[in-house]
């Protein structure tokens, strides 16, 4: 019975409207009035009758909710034979209760869309050489795929043939093509435009970056934000509490009509639906354009952020850094031979740079044993040596000797904006290399906008020299600048900032990363970071680039606001509805319902303002 009634709630939602339109015009139009008296009776029961079932579906789990009080008034109107005033109560209430859902449901789009467009198969290169279509689950890592144009690429995976334009809007929010070739990664759920690319799958499933976003958005819609939790309690006391007020107004008035009245001017619905809406309305907007929010609840941290503070490598810079100065004291060959031996094993930035610039050709020997310094460097033992390759601090923490020259052309070196690497061989100093990474493209002009929201401390911090970031702070306007700092130099600073009564907002890409992201009251993560940097993040930017991050931190201030407003229209309607029935003779419990669905419509209104919402 109770399922049958639910399944079937919008129906009886249009039945109680049609009987209510029905009542009105016979009672006023065509003077019907005992056709009108029993059309809204009959009104009143079947509207009354999912109402009443929830409201039983809270007592039994012993709650007082809203729906307990709409049904005392719907009841009590009933028995002192207010037809009339119980049939359009009830109506009001479904019609109410279905808006709510129907917005709900249109704030979920971005969900939904998503989910439209997962691969659902994969063309594979099968053991007999030939390609066959297979549903998405059979693919495994390593299997190779062939994608034509229009398809949609089904795993992320590595191009290992072809070159093709990609639309990636699903992933990064950005609608402009980009160019893949062999070399590059793609990603699940991405288009390819046109072109043939052959790619080998690196992640199948439930790991690949679109089937990661499909996840993470639907736990952020589903979590309850402060404000929620708050409208939780205030509901919980709020409810018995216009009861009593009720009863009381009962006892003294004797009126039960004006009891009941005040039983449904009492509701706040629209303080139910209000912060709801606006979350997920938020969330959705932040989810189709590159924004990923994990969770309402950092919503209201972020939009009071006042100080954002950058890693350097692949988040203010592209993370593409490339050698262009270099001067070695020694045998250049021999010395390149065992850098390179050295930086393969590495999948740091700078040690990519050095294999691009000098990887090819070389002489390369097997490392007995590796010890990886964090923000320091790298020490091995091979081919009977011991070479050390990082920073000058490094090297002189080994007791390696360094002369006025080798100081003097470091200093050169970081004047010009590069990040240093010496090279030392059985403790004496070979070589020394300069190497720079680009800026962001725009990045300059992104940060300025964050700073017109209201940022007011916008801070790098780096394990590179000081020379390098204090370059990087000028370029793009920067209030402050710290160079060769360990990761746990950086969290000090985060836990620094934070003890002084700053809200801080941490934006890195690394494993290294990863302590002062846990600190941050708001952690950002670049979408091409590690795993463990997204794992801990409250939010992460697909394009993986800082130039969504104003629109990230508007959107935050915009449904934050939203939902104050929203809370506002909801207890102003109660407070006006209220007020108004003490002191005036014109309200009515009828009146009364229609102003309560007045505000709810204004309130889901507002919230869908979000889902459009751009940075202006």
């Amino acid at each position: 019975m109770t399922s049958l009634v639910f399944k079937n709630k919008n129906k009886i939602t249009f039945v109680s409207g049609f009987l209510v339109a029905v009542s009105i015009l016979n009672h006023y139009i065509f003077k019907l009035t005992g056709l009108s008296k029993w059309a809204f009776i009959l009104a009143s029961i079947i509207g009354g009758l999912p109402i009443a079932l929830q409201a039983l579906g809270s007592l039994r789990v012993k709650v007082v909710s809203i729906d307990v009080l709409v049904t005392i008034a719907i009841v009590g109107a009933f028995l002192i034979k207010n037809y009339e005033e119980s049939a359009i109560v009830s109506f009001l209430f479904l019609f109410g209760s279905f808006l709510e859902q129907r917005t709900l449901n249109k704030t979920r789009s971005a969900i939904k869309t998503l989910t439209e467009i997962a691969p659902e198969t994969a063309i594979k290169l099968m053991e007999n050489g030939d390609y066959l279509e297979v549903d998405i689950d059979e693919v495994e890592i390593g299997d190779k795929l062939l994608v034509k144009a229009g398809g949609k690429i089904p795993v992320d995976g590595q191009v290992i043939a072809g070159s093709a334009y990609v639309n990636e809007a699903s992933i990064t929010g950005e609608s402009t093509f980009v160019d893949k070739e062999v070399g590059l990664s793609v990603y699940a759920g991405t288009i390819l435009e046109n072109g043939t690319l052959t790619i080998r799958a690196d992640k199948v499933g439930e790991d690949t970056t679109f089937a990661k976003i499909i996840e993470l958005v639907e736990e952020a819609q589903d979590s309850k934000s402060e404000a929620e939790r708050f409208i939780d309690s205030f509901s919980r006391y709020y409810t018995p509490l216009t009861l009593v007020l009720a009863f009381v107004v009962y006892i003294f008035s004797k009126n039960i009509e004006l009891a009941i009245t005040v039983l449904v001017l009492g509701c706040p619905g629209a303080l139910v639906i209000g912060v709801p809406v606006s979350n997920v309305a938020g969330i959705g907007n932040g989810a189709k354009n590159g924004v990923l929010l994990k969770g309402s609840e950092l919503i209201k941290s972020f939009s009071k952020t006042d100080t954002f503070i950058f890693d350097k490598t692949g988040t203010l810079t592209l993370g593409k850094p490339q050698v262009v100065e270099s001067k070695f004291f020694d045998d250049e060959a021999y010395i390149l031979d065992l850098l390179v031996s050295v930086e393969r094993e590495s999948d740091h930035p700078l040690a990519k740079a050095i294999i691009e610039e000098y990887g090819q050709g070389r002489k390369l020997y097997e490392l007995k044993s590796t010890n990886v310094v964090k923000g320091g460097g790298i020490e091995a033992d091979l081919d009977q040596k011991n070479i050390l390759v990082g920073n000058l601090n490094f090297l002189e923490s080994r007791q390696v000797p360094l002369d006025q020259e080798i100081k003097d052309l470091a200093k050169s070196y970081e004047e010009n904006g590069n990040s240093i690497i010496a090279i030392a061989l059985d403790g004496v100093f070979k070589g020394l290399l300069g190497i720079r990474d680009k800026l962001r493209p725009g990045a300059k002009e992104k940060l300025q906008e964050l700073k017109d929201l209201g940022a007011k401390n916008l801070i790098i911090l780096s394990g590179d020299n000081q020379g390098s970031v204090d370059i990087i702070k000028a370029d793009l306007g920067l209030t402050e600048a710290y160079g060769n700092l360990l990761p746990e130099d950086k969290a000090n600073f985060v836990k620094k900032m934070k003890a002084e009564g700053h809200t801080v907002a941490f934006i890195g890409d690394g494993i290294n990363d990863s302590p002062s992201l846990a600190l941050a009251d708001v952690a950002i993560a670049m979408g091409n970071g590690t795993d463990v940097a997204i794992d801990v993040s409250d939010l992460v930017l697909m394009n993986s680039d800082i130039n969504k991050l104003p629109h990230a931190y508007g959107l935050a201030k915009t449904t934050y606001k939203n939902m104050i407003q929203n809370i506002v229209i909801a207890l102003g309607t109660v407070v006006f509805l209220l007020t108004s029935l003490i002191f005036s003779s014109w309200m009515n419990m009828s009146i009364g319902m229609f102003v309560h669905e007045g505000s709810i419509l204004l309130v889901i209104l507002n919230g869908m303002r979000l889902i459009n919402y751009k940075l202006k």
